[in-house]
């Protein structure tokens, strides 16, 4: 992998932006080895040299990924004010990938491949023309024949009323205690027991060992909260658990689009939208590093075909409308959040759970998992957005 200079030049692919999607389509097309003969360009004003967020999934059989993966869990924990239930989550696991070990593991391959070339710029323009695409940054001006870009623009989908926009956001901390209060077995999937006000609120704790663990306070609504709220309810959290004195190790914070809004549209016949930007993430959770694996998987498959047309890459499915109807709940009554997805854990299979959310379910485990949610705020909800 070569940094580029200051020369103009043009590429057969470039990739404005570096996060998971970009470097999970790019590390694949080295793997496949069909793009060897192809000339790579990626840009990013961001080096990828800090441990700036951690990706969680589930599996139930070895990926690509498996090298990196810094623990696992056979089990989770899901509580509300009233009741707590410890799941087994056979046949998957619920894994945790940390940000700096897969930019280091991805970019270890890359910088072994001549034909790609990664530069640390900012993008500001990019005009699609007939035969190629121009891509200007502030130092430099590129050209290629097909452009990937995962620079995700807000104002798409804020400034819009079709389609519900709520945010996964949240501040994690790592730490460490004195006192031994975690179990490093179970992940704390979502406790919803800390108080609500009037949102969709919860805990989520990836512990590593007794004294250590990384803890979330994570909230599914439009707007987003004070610093200090978010890391007092943390202190407080920890403080029920018991931790009199602990050490904070690392801190990190993120803000996730979820909604339906369909950023594919905006694909065209040189320019393919991907990651969060293309609709990557999904809507009803905001997990990303999942769907992007599959979707980076698809895009390296549906680049090898002649004759390709970026604009038909995307395919909505029913899941789609699934994630729509809950978002729509949501944003009228995100109160409810604790109890729809409390009414769906409390009794139902975890692995099927796993399953429907990972879009792998047919029509009748999809009736499973949707039957044990609240039936008369779905059918409501259902007809409102028919009718809109």
């Amino acid at each position: 992998m070569r940094m580029n200079s200051s020369q103009i030049k043009h590429f057969d692919y470039i990739f404005t932006g570096t996060g998971l999607s970009a470097l999970m389509t790019v590390y694949k097309m080295v793997l496949s080895g069909k793009f060897n003969d192809k000339s790579i360009l990626l840009l990013d004003e961001n080096q990828k040299k800090t441990n700036d967020r951690t990706w969680c999934f589930w599996i139930k059989e070895e990926t690509i990924w498996n090298s990196i993966i810094s623990k696992k869990w056979d089990s989770a924990l899901f509580a509300n004010e009233n009741f707590k239930r410890n799941m087994a989550l056979i046949p998957y696991q619920y894994c945790q990938i940390k940000g700096l070990d897969f930019y280091n593991f991805v970019f270890d391959i890359l910088s072994k491949n001549s034909n790609i070339t990664f530069s640390i710029e900012r993008v500001t323009d990019i005009n699609e023309l007939e035969s190629h695409v121009f891509v200007g940054t502030e130092a430099n001006r590129f050209t290629c024949d097909y452009l990937f870009n995962s620079i995700y623009t807000k104002a798409l989908a804020q400034n819009q009323t079709q389609y519900p926009v709520l945010q996964q956001h949240f501040i994690g901390w790592f730490v460490k205690t004195e006192t031994e209060i975690f179990n490093p077995e179970e992940a704390i999937f979502m406790d919803f027991s800390v108080e609500q006000k009037g949102n969709t609120r919860f805990m989520y704790i990836l512990p590593v060992s007794k004294t250590e663990a990384l803890i979330e306070y994570t909230l599914f609504s439009e707007n987003l909260l004070q610093t200090e709220e978010y890391e007092n309810a943390i202190q407080n959290y920890l403080h029920q658990l018991g931790a009199k004195q602990f050490e904070i190790v690392e801190k990190e914070r993120g803000s996730i689009p979820m909604t339906c809004y369909p950023f594919w549209k905006k694909n065209t016949k040189r320019v393919l939208n991907i990651g969060t930007a293309g609709g990557w993430t999904k809507a009803s959770t905001g997990y990303t590093f999942r769907n992007s694996d599959k979707k980076s998987s698809q895009l390296v498959d549906f680049l090898q075909k002649e004759n390709f047309k970026m604009s038909s890459f995307h395919k909505k499915n029913r899941f789609w409308f699934y994630d729509l109807l809950l978002l729509d709940i949501l944003h009228r009554n995100n109160e409810l959040g604790s109890s729809i997805f409390s009414s769906l854990f409390k009794k139902g299979d975890p692995a099927l759970i796993f399953k429907f959310l990972d879009e792998e379910t047919n029509i009748m485990e999809d009736l499973r998992v949707i039957l044990k949610c609240p039936k008369t705020l779905f059918i409501k909800t259902l007809l409102q957005i028919i009718f809109r």
